[in-house]
């Protein structure tokens, strides 16, 4: 269950935090995981991990034997991107997620989950980000510079896991769309970045299948460690943010996940792709991955998030590479964060979907938001951040050199 979430209830090194202690208490529940019987904090977006240290929340409401998760953020941001590619835009943004989950007396767990997006209400061209690129506007062309929109739809899931043992269970995960077992959590969902409104330019490496529309995942969990495989629809969505796609699960996935200690989660993963781009369906891709995350508490509100994660995909029958690192401190009512990344890029010059030349980009933001408790489980959050740009000197003339970004924004998280 992903932690962008409203009570913030919390389990440290030691133990389960006593609010959510008091949550499962009062539910007749034990806050352990949908898919193993491990701290329920440790589980992310789709099957990923995170370190079990991490924040969890949520509305909680038990009715009958089912227990219902609720929370929201809507970000209304204006974006201002320098330069003869940059462009001025404001947009909303954010995500609505619910879930219901039922435990049985043997241990085994079924859980159904949905998140909805604002997005697609932003346009087809979805927001400015100079360096950015994949998936297309209009099915013709490609959207560059821009960061495309989520689909309104993010997640509708089923998963059921059956218990093996107090340190072993089996599950399985499907989902329309849904996300497969490959890459660290979607960004979204990584307290190390999740408070800023801005996309990385290295989503296409690492995290863009967090949203598939078809995927079936199956998973072992042996204690600290997971393996787990996945069949899913290796094409993108299409420019159509609203509909519901099908079509066959053709592309493969396998993760491996392993939290060594509470604060640490490591994930490995590789996946084949058939067809993945709309403007080039004859092409298949692979992608490797490996990301590190660590989470730590201090003083009673404290905690500190960092994580640095790589990505590997082939392209025209190249390697292209990408690194992302991002660390994120959370002081009570501010919470500060920053990410610097690095890629190696084809298509900021391509053209009707056929790649250009590889270049070597990257990109360094730094922002801040402080909340305020404006009524019971709703808080009221003023933020922005600022963005440096690097491009190569064969660039520098469509960029006019190393151009600036900004970001400020509004948020309401229903808590």
């Amino acid at each position: 269950m992903d932690h962008q979430v409203t009570e913030r209830q919390t389990i440290d090194p030691d133990a389960i935090d006593h609010r959510a202690m008091d949550h499962a208490a009062a539910a007749g529940h034990v806050m352990t995981g949908a898919f193993g019987a491990y701290p329920i904090a440790r589980e992310a977006s789709g099957t990923a991990w995170q370190p079990d240290t991490s924040i969890h929340g949520g509305i909680h409401r038990q009715s009958g034997q089912w227990m219902l998760m609720g929370h929201g953020t809507l970000n209304l941001v204006y974006d201002s991107q320098q330069g003869p590619r940059g462009d001025d835009k404001a947009f909303v943004a954010g995500m609505v997620m619910g879930s219901a989950r039922r435990d049985f007396g043997n241990g085994d767990t079924l859980q159904f989950r949905a998140m909805l997006s604002p997005d697609p209400f932003m346009g087809k061209r979805g927001y400015p980000l100079l360096l950015a690129a994949g998936e297309t506007a209009d099915g013709l062309n490609p959207l560059i510079d821009r960061q495309h929109p989520h689909d309104l739809f993010m997640e509708l899931s089923a998963s059921y896991s059956m218990r093996l043992s107090d340190k072993a269970s089996l599950f399985v995960y499907a989902g329309l769309p849904g996300e497969p077992a490959f890459g660290p959590p979607a960004f979204m969902h990584r307290m190390s970045i999740m408070d800023s409104p801005e996309a990385p330019i290295t989503h296409h490496w690492l995290d863009s299948t967090h949203i598939t529309f078809g995927v079936v995942t199956a998973g072992l969990v042996l204690d600290r460690f997971k393996i787990e495989a996945s069949r899913f629809n290796g094409r993108e969505p299409d420019e159509d943010r609203y509909d519901i796609e099908t079509g066959s699960l053709d592309s493969t996935a396998v993760r491996v996940s392993f939290n060594p200690t509470d604060a640490l989660s490591f994930q490995a993963s590789w996946a084949r792709l058939k067809s993945p781009e709309q403007l080039e369906p004859d092409e298949k891709q692979r992608r490797w991955s490996a990301s590190g995350i660590y989470m730590r508490r201090f003083g009673e509100q404290g905690w500190w998030s960092t994580t640095l994660a790589w990505g590997r995909r082939s392209s025209d029958h190249e390697w292209l590479d990408a690194v992302a690192l991002e660390s994120a401190v959370g002081l009570g009512d501010w919470t500060l964060f920053g990410r610097a990344e690095y890629a190696e890029n084809n298509e900021l010059l391509s053209v009707g979907g056929h790649h250009g030349p590889i270049f070597k980009v990257g990109k360094a933001s730094l922002g801040a938001v402080r909340d305020f408790q404006v009524a019971d489980k709703v808080k009221f959050g003023v933020g922005g951040l600022v963005t440096a740009n690097f491009v190569p000197a064969a660039l520098e003339a469509l960029y006019d050199g190393d151009p600036k970004g900004a970001m400020g924004f509004v948020r309401l998280k229903i808590e």
